[in-house]
């Protein structure tokens, strides 16, 4: 009986160390993971955030902006675990400036573009031919310096060789979910936004979408980058690996995007 209740002793005893220890490692693994976004992404993250969250027990805190904003808070060391660009070459800038984990970015989806307008636009029927028309209004525009979704627009404007007609009426946003917003408001007539801004329902209530062909501007391969200076490297690679799972890759194209797979 003695033998036996000293074993209980040490069982109890071994129990209690184990649950302090995983307590410990508890309290020091960080708990989120720090999201640096495109603007374009919104929709998408917002979506999938809840099931990564339960899946992982980890929160993700999430800022939104143009690519080449995110890349300079970036640089000047604001924290991040890691940076969803809306193309290569952003986050490509990061991997140059050795802040990244990887050698080079990681392709997470592809976006497409295209034209918004609100309901009660006077275009009706809305086709991409009002981008040709004498009396077009303002054309919301992301900063094509700084937003990939803006790069493409004026590419695409110049493909479809309609770039001299819509210049003049250019309302230069500083991101695509601002161009969005100028559309959406009233401030702009027509808008170029991404297809993850569209099918999102405060957009697709509100407005008709036309997508712009694929081949009238270059193809937008999104990337991502783990950051060096990122607290939660785990979290980060638990994530990427998320974005690139069969399930949400097989889903992408209900939130806007094309698979990379």
């Amino acid at each position: 009986m003695h033998r036996l209740r000293l074993f209980a002793v040490g069982i109890f005893a071994a129990v209690l160390c184990c649950t302090i220890s995983f307590h410990a490692q508890d309290k020091t693994a960080p708990k989120e993971v720090i999201v640096s976004a495109a603007a374009d992404m919104e929709p998408v993250l917002t979506a999938y955030t809840p099931l990564f969250e339960s899946q992982t027990g980890l929160k993700l805190k999430i800022s939104y902006a143009a690519s080449a904003a995110l890349l300079q808070q970036i640089q000047n060391g604001s924290p991040a675990d890691i940076f969803f660009s809306a193309d290569f070459f952003f986050a490509e800038q990061a991997v140059a400036s050795g802040l990244t984990m990887q050698k080079s970015p990681t392709p997470y989806a592809k976006g497409m573009l295209g034209l918004w307008t609100r309901n009660d636009s006077r275009f009706k029927p809305f086709t991409i031919d009002v981008l040709s028309r004498k009396d077009l209004g303002s054309v919301a525009v992301a900063n094509p310096d700084r937003a990939p979704y803006g790069r493409a627009a004026i590419a695409a404007l110049k493909h479809m060789n309609v770039y001299a007609n819509v210049a003049p009426h250019i309302v230069q946003a500083d991101s695509v979910a601002q161009a969005g917003q100028f559309a959406l408001s009233g401030n702009a007539e027509v808008a170029f936004i991404s297809r993850t801004m569209a099918v999102s329902p405060k957009y697709k209530d509100s407005g008709r979408f036309i997508l712009i062909p694929l081949g009238q501007y270059p193809e937008i391969i999104q990337t991502a980058v783990i950051l060096k200076n990122g607290a939660n490297h785990e979290g980060a690679h638990l994530l990427l690996n998320f974005m690139l799972s069969d399930k949400v890759q097989s889903d992408l194209q209900t939130k806007g995007l094309n698979s990379v797979k």
